[in-house]
């Protein structure tokens, strides 16, 4: 039986579809680890490890690169001219660091290949024979590569990724940008549409495009701070999961919604 609350369901990629969050991470601390031990040596700046707890979830984690950069060096009170985008990697600019990360990244991709979620895809096979929409929505611009690497391009109905978000001019994530691009393209509305989200900027874009659930996945121990920010539930994995389960979900914010106006927010599974 189809499911009466909802027809699209919004997957971000990295730590929902595949297990690229950690190359992220890893690519971001490798680039940063180098670059502030340069700034050591060039203007006798303490130096401080980049911290993938703290550093990747609350200042690159969801958001589009060079943003990322922005907000990092910001933190470390460190400003850099932007550059532009095809600025080389050797470039001191946000741009060039950006795409310095990039590189590192995809040199993981091409030594190690890509690692998906089990239960994730399993949701999605299921979704598609029950004629739900699948998208992704992803501020990274190696998006379709990850996926057709991994093999589940065809899966999905749409993706609007960080290539096509530069194309338009979408804001980043915590703005709720791709995720309403996913809704126009598949021509339904954010009341019945489902965000999929493992960063904490993911689930407050999904909370500011006013979806109708926002299903936050805990895979680092932020539990409480999806919920916090957005997240209407927040489970370990997809793997009890199923559209019933999404279904039941809708129901219960509802009824939460009508007995405490302006409260969403289900329980931690």
């Amino acid at each position: 039986m189809k499911p009466l609350h909802y027809d699209t369901i919004i997957f971000d990629l990295d730590g929902v579809v595949t297990d690229t969050a950690k190359v992220h991470a890893m690519a971001w601390k490798a680039l940063f680890d180098d670059y502030l031990q340069t700034r050591t040596l060039q203007f006798n700046e303490a130096f401080r490890v980049f911290d993938i707890e703290e550093d990747y979830a609350s200042y690159l984690d969801g958001k589009p690169r060079y943003d990322g950069v922005r907000s990092f060096l910001g933190s470390r009170g460190i400003a850099l001219a932007d550059g532009d985008p095809t600025n080389g990697p050797e470039r001191e600019t946000v741009c060039g660091l950006g795409n310095r990360k990039d590189r590192i990244f995809s040199k993981v991709l091409r030594d190690n290949g890509v690692k998906v979620f089990d239960s994730t895809v399993r949701l999605v096979r299921e979704l598609e024979k029950m004629k739900i929409w699948r998208a992704v929505a992803s501020s990274s611009k190696n998006c379709r590569s990850v996926l057709q690497i991994a093999g589940l391009e065809n899966l999905f109905d749409t993706i609007v990724d960080g290539v096509l978000s530069a194309d338009l001019k979408l804001r980043g994530k915590p703005d709720p940008d791709i995720f309403l691009k996913c809704v126009e393209l598949l021509g339904t509305t954010p009341e019945r549409t489902v965000v999929v989200e493992d960063a904490i900027s993911g689930v407050q874009a999904g909370r500011n495009g006013g979806f109708g659930l926002v299903i936050g996945i805990d895979r680092a121990g932020l539990g409480e701070q999806l919920q916090k920010n957005g997240a209407d539930v927040v489970v370990t994995d997809l793997i009890r999961v199923s559209h019933h389960t999404i279904d039941s979900w809708f129901d219960m914010k509802n009824k939460i919604s009508r007995s405490i106006p302006h409260s969403s927010t289900l329980h931690t599974l």
